[in-house]
């Protein structure tokens, strides 16, 4: 399984963290199960290959970081979506951009333009073009605005 591969699986748990009321850590040890990999490969090619132990714990890593700093994270999605009620954004494009923006301030050995780059490419097979480009906003206004002021200071 590739990075890519796992970081796409990573948006879906993400996305579903908002579905359910059972705690991340039980979600994602259900969901990376061999089992559910069996379950879903016919609908889903992204699951004809179940992670091994460094994708696992990178999606593992991802989705609970993201559990943890939701709050945060929304908090961001907000400040840098202007003229957007936070309500109106689509959830899947809130996953993608809460996984993105987790890789960019909590995991260094991720670079920030390989997390965004990523998140525009998952973007593309779940959102309308307007919605890609909208994501490509927030999260290019993140970077430069949270990232590169802070390493300036």
């Amino acid at each position: 399984m590739t990075r890519n591969t796992a970081r796409e699986i990573a948006v879906h748990l993400a996305y579903e963290l908002g579905f359910t009321d059972r705690p991340p850590e039980e979600l994602v040890e259900e969901r990376l199960s061999r089992e559910r990999f069996e379950t879903l490969a016919g609908e889903d090619e992204l699951y004809t290959e179940a992670p091994g132990p460094t994708q696992a714990e990178y999606i593992r890593g991802v989705v609970m970081g993201v559990a943890e700093h939701a709050p945060e994270l929304d908090g961001y999605i907000a400040k840098y979506a202007r003229g957007w009620r936070f309500e109106r954004i689509p959830l899947v494009a809130g996953a993608i951009m809460r996984v993105a923006m987790y890789e960019v301030m909590y995991r260094p050995d991720i670079p920030n333009g390989a997390a965004v780059n990523e998140a525009i490419e998952i973007a593309k097979k779940y959102e309308t073009p307007e919605t890609v480009k909208f994501i490509n906003g927030i999260l290019g206004s993140f970077v430069r605005g949270e990232i590169e002021e802070a390493k300036e200071s």
